[in-house]
């Protein structure tokens, strides 16, 4: 158990590494990053998850495998431990990608930065609600509005696009009625013709 003790003292060591690089000098009045700042959260997660199983807790709890086979004990233990973590930074991951957390995030940061460079007065309620929420639902509205108004137009567009289409297709048709009434009124001359010659070579002489 002697090794065991040193062993999790240098696996200790180890995991106090990622700490002091995750804790970044920030310049004074310097405001981090909230994407930044979620990925020291789960580096620190990480890290107390690791501490909380530590080298000796996974000797306590296979005793027996570490006095028989303590360098695969080992073994197992860091292939268990970098496994957890791969497993929790891909889950991190998803979720982040699945949320879209970066933009959204990102998006956040700006918006606080723009307010701290703002000089004008923030908007204050007037005392009257009517006009706070037509001020404030109004800039919707015409918004809404503007979008409906592009569909529309869109929409006719569209309209125009398919009578036009549909006017060809009948001049389409038309026109091929036309030439199957032409071809029709030719071959029925022409039965004629080779009627009238028939008749004309069969008459005796």
């Amino acid at each position: 158990m002697a090794a065991a003790r040193s062993v999790n003292a240098e696996s200790g060591r180890e995991e106090k590494g990622p700490e002091g690089s995750c804790s970044e000098s920030v310049p004074p009045g310097a405001t981090i990053p909230r994407v930044k700042l979620l990925d020291t959260l789960v580096d620190t997660f990480l890290q107390k998850l690791v501490a909380a199983g530590s080298f000796q807790r996974f000797t306590d709890c296979y005793e027996r495998l570490y006095q028989v086979q303590p360098g695969m004990t080992q073994r197992v233990y860091d292939k268990f431990v970098t496994q957890l973590q791969t497993s929790v930074r891909e889950e991190i991951s998803e979720i982040k990608a699945e949320g879209n957390l970066e933009a959204v995030l990102n998006s956040l940061d700006k918006i606080v930065q723009e307010g701290k460079d703002r000089t004008e007065p923030a908007w204050r309620p007037s005392g009257i609600p009517e006009e706070d929420v037509r001020s404030a639902l109004m800039p919707y509205f015409l918004q809404q509005r503007d979008a409906l108004q592009r569909r529309v137009h869109r929409q006719e567009a569209e309209n125009r696009q398919l009578a036009e289409a549909v006017l060809a297709g009948r001049g389409r048709v038309q026109e091929l009625q036309r030439q199957g009434k032409a071809r029709q009124q030719a071959w029925q001359a022409l039965h004629r013709e080779q009627k009238e010659l028939v008749g004309v070579l069969g008459e005796p002489e």
